[in-house]
């Protein structure tokens, strides 16, 4: 008989349950109630509820656990300097979209060495999550496999969909469904208009293939998630947060009846991927906020203890500690720097 299945499947290795591994990581009722009052009080930024700024900062991607944490203490300190104009949430990134090929991440290669070991990439993610919540410090990541959710979502106060995926049907239903409020970045080409179409979507009830909590494939209905956002990070074309993007894109949200919210990723092409322009970015949004305009709620950094990036594959031991193996960042001085700036200009 003709082999006409599975031809290119070299393993297909079950995971533990979701159920089964938040049984094993539980949280604990401290950290339910500090990430449900984060995520209120982002919801309370974006609807202008609260007039804080919002403002997103840490790794491009954790890669060592240990680093990340040291980066949470840091952080957990700024946080109590300048809470009451700024609030603050800690990048704590996964999962790496790759155009070809490349590292993806925490969850997909915990061990930094090709051996792709999932179910402890998901529980070394997990117990990080809630090592940094119980420093006090909220959460943000980017949602790349819609099956991740179910593993790590409970405690996470904020999070992305990517500029690669945000036309993704899949990833829209995804985001309708979860409980943290979400941006939709702008596609790499900088286009808006796929953003706003993802923000209409996710609003909206959605029944789609997923998987329940016992690890069974299911047919998933939400209700819609309300607190969707776009997210303006540049791309091809070049940087999209003048006076005149934001005053472009605040024109297409009103058209398509959405609250006119809108949170600046300082990275990518808004910098063109050069982390020492990050600062501009950040001040130039920071005057046009303080000049009048409501829309733009918040910001987004790149940031680590070491200014940069390294080379990547390479032996773990041979890395330099706290500096990123993927985007370039700025490092801690520059960032404790900035928000404090920022603090005084708002």
């Amino acid at each position: 008989m003709t082999k006409v299945a599975d031809l290119n499947i070299a393993s297909n290795i079950p995971l533990p349950a979701p159920a089964l591994m938040l049984h094993e990581i539980p949280r604990s009722a401290i950290q339910e109630n500090f990430v449900a009052e984060a995520r209120q009080t982002i919801r309370n930024i974006i609807h202008r509820q609260d007039l804080r700024f919002l403002l997103i900062t840490g790794p491009c991607s954790i890669h060592d656990t240990k680093a990340g944490l040291d980066y949470a203490r840091h952080l957990r300190g700024l946080i109590d300097r300048v809470q009451a104009k700024i609030f603050l949430i800690m990048r704590c990134y996964f999962e790496k979209p790759r155009t070809s090929i490349g590292w993806k991440g925490l969850i997909m290669d915990p061990h930094l060495d090709g051996s792709h070991d999932i179910p402890n990439g998901l529980r070394i993610a997990r117990r990080f999550l809630r090592d940094v919540v119980d420093m006090g410090v909220p959460t943000a990541t980017e949602l790349l496999d819609p099956i991740t959710p179910q593993y790590i979502s409970d405690l996470i106060c904020w999070s992305a969909i990517g500029a690669r995926t945000t036309e993704s049907q899949t990833h829209r239903q995804m985001a309708s469904g979860l409980s943290m409020p979400l941006g939709f970045k702008n596609t790499t080409p900088g286009t808006v208009e796929p953003a706003i179409n993802a923000i209409k979507a996710a609003r909206e009830p959605q029944t789609f293939l997923g998987i329940s909590g016992d690890g069974v494939a299911s047919a998933v209905s939400t209700t819609g998630n309300p607190d969707c956002h776009v997210v303006l990070r540049g791309g091809d074309a070049g940087a999209n947060y003048s006076a005149e993007h934001i005053a472009d894109a605040e024109k297409q949200l009103e058209r398509a009846g959405l609250d006119k919210a809108i949170l600046i990723d300082c990275s990518h092409g808004n910098s063109g991927k050069d982390p020492s322009r990050q600062p501009e970015v950040l001040k130039y949004i920071a005057g046009l906020r303080a000049r009048g305009t409501k829309s733009i709620f918040g910001a987004m950094l790149e940031s680590n203890l070491v200014a940069g990036s390294q080379p990547f594959p390479r032996s773990p031991d041979l890395l330099v500690y706290g500096q990123s193996i993927t985007d370039a960042c700025i490092d801690w001085e520059s960032t404790e720097r900035l928000v404090l700036e920022l603090a005084s200009i708002l």
